[in-house]
Formats: C-alpha cells, sequence, structure tokens
C-alpha cells in the first residue's frame, strides 16, 4: 500500500485518450477520462506551461491587493492556483470556477495535498452563462476562453470588467493563430512537431485535433487585444509568446 508521500510524488496518469482507433471521433469534453491524464496531457500538449504558469504566479502576486478575491476562472485541477499559492500573500482568498465537477474533486484533491491554508472556494458553474466575479483584484483565464463559444466571449470578459477592482488585472493565455494564413500553417505544423518530440503518435494529434475542431475556436492575438480593449480594460501587454500561443495582461483603470 502506498504511502500519501509515495501517492504525491508518482507520476500522473500518462494521457492515452486517443491512443487507439476512434471511429467516430466526437467533441473534446472535459470528462471522468480527460480529468484523470489532464496534467500530464497539458504537459505535454502546450508548449512552455510550466514557465507560463510560473509567470502567471509572479504577475498574480504583484497585482493581487489585501481585502480582494483571487479568481481562477476554468480552474481544471488546480495548477495554477497552486502555483499562485506560492507567490500571493497567505490572507488573499482564492476562487476557483469550472463546469466540470470531476475537474472541480480533482482540483480540491490536489489543493489539499498541496497543504492549502488559505480560504478557498470552488464553484461549479459554466463562465459563458453564469457565473460572478465581485471584489476582485486578479482574474486567470488559462486555456479557458478559447474553448468559450465566440459569441459569448465578450460578454464574460464585461462581467470581469465589472467585478474588477480599479487596477485589477486580467490575466489570459490562449491558443491563438498567426495573423497571415501562411505563418498559421508553419506555427500550426512547428506545434504538431512539438507534439511529437513529446511522443503522441499522428494518430493521436488527428484525431485530438478533430475533436477539438468544433469545441476550440482560437482567435489572431490581434483580434484578442482589440476584444479586451473593447470590454473594458485600458491597457494590455503581452507576457508570452510561443508561435500559436500567448499570454496578455490587461488592466482596468
Amino acid at each position: 500500500m502506498k504511502t500519501d508521500v509515495e501517492n504525491r510524488n508518482a507520476e500522473p496518469p500518462k494521457d492515452e485518450v486517443f491512443r487507439n482507433q476512434i471511429n467516430n471521433v466526437s467533441d473534446f469534453k472535459f470528462g471522468t477520462t480527460v480529468v484523470n491524464v489532464f496534467d500530464d496531457m497539458v504537459n505535454r500538449s502546450v508548449p512552455f506551461y510550466e514557465e507560463m504558469q510560473r509567470m502567471i504566479s509572479e504577475l498574480a502576486a504583484d497585482h493581487a491587493l489585501p481585502g480582494t478575491v483571487v479568481y481562477d476562472l476554468g480552474c481544471s485541477t488546480g495548477t495554477t492556483m497552486i502555483g499562485m499559492n506560492e507567490t500571493v500573500q497567505g490572507d488573499i482568498k482564492f476562487i476557483g470556477i469550472d463546469d466540470a465537477s470531476e475537474m472541480l474533486k480533482k482540483c480540491d484533491t490536489k489543493l489539499k495535498e498541496a497543504g492549502f491554508v488559505r480560504p478557498y472556494e470552488l464553484i461549479e458553474a459554466n463562465i459563458q452563462q453564469d457565473f460572478k466575479v465581485e471584489n476582485a483584484s486578479v482574474v486567470v483565464l488559462c486555456l479557458t476562453l478559447q474553448f468559450i463559444r465566440p459569441i459569448c466571449r465578450e460578454k464574460v470578459l464585461r462581467k470581469i470588467v465589472e467585478g474588477l477592482v480599479p487596477g485589477g488585472v486580467l490575466i489570459l493565455v490562449e491558443k491563438i493563430l498567426a495573423e497571415e494564413s501562411l505563418f498559421n500553417r508553419s506555427f500550426i505544423k512547428y506545434y504538431y512537431d512539438y507534439k511529437r518530440r513529446n511522443y503522441y503518435s499522428e494518430m493521436e494529434i488527428s484525431q485530438k485535433r478533430e475533436a477539438l475542431e468544433n469545441v476550440l475556436i482560437p482567435y489572431k492575438l490581434s483580434e484578442n487585444i482589440l476584444m479586451l480593449k473593447e470590454s473594458g480594460f485600458n491597457h494590455c501587454e503581452v507576457f508570452f509568446k510561443w508561435y500559436n500561443f500567448s499570454g496578455l495582461i490587461a488592466v482596468k483603470n
């Protein structure tokens, strides 16, 4: 029987969701199968994921204000919250929101294993339908906005702006399209090469691409910046860029 320490130090289950031939690939869902392998999936599928998480933690620490709340919208298994816990003042409350109950269960387990002592709350809600942001100094959308239907994105961003205190920030990480189609084709090629280096097969790459086709809808970086400004953010800065992935921080005056 493994001890708690051994369980915490164990490697996450390997992502083999698309390893075998699927006759009819359905739309990607964050169900139990994905939740169980999510940490391995995102680390092998998102370039510089750990570095982006470190950068989010640094930015959050510089902008989180005493007496306010830090939100992680689409908190998944809690990796971002765990990172911010190391840098953000300990009496500031964290709120994680996700629409997958299985994700929230996994998140709660990971937070407890990480020794969370700060106040925190996990809420099951679909952020493209109904959610609240109140008294926030930092809101994080890490690889989340891209899964929200385009028609709902500006509404979500406006709700975030309304819930931010003056000087509050949104930290946004997204998969993006290149500004020009020529570079878009090249960047996608480089991205699939990255996945091959992380031991995904051609079948896995192809089947996951098909599953995400109608679910993950990326914007150009310029489109994201324009949308942020039109939603009420006053300043916007790129803090990370790797081919077709980008990190942005937007400030409400």
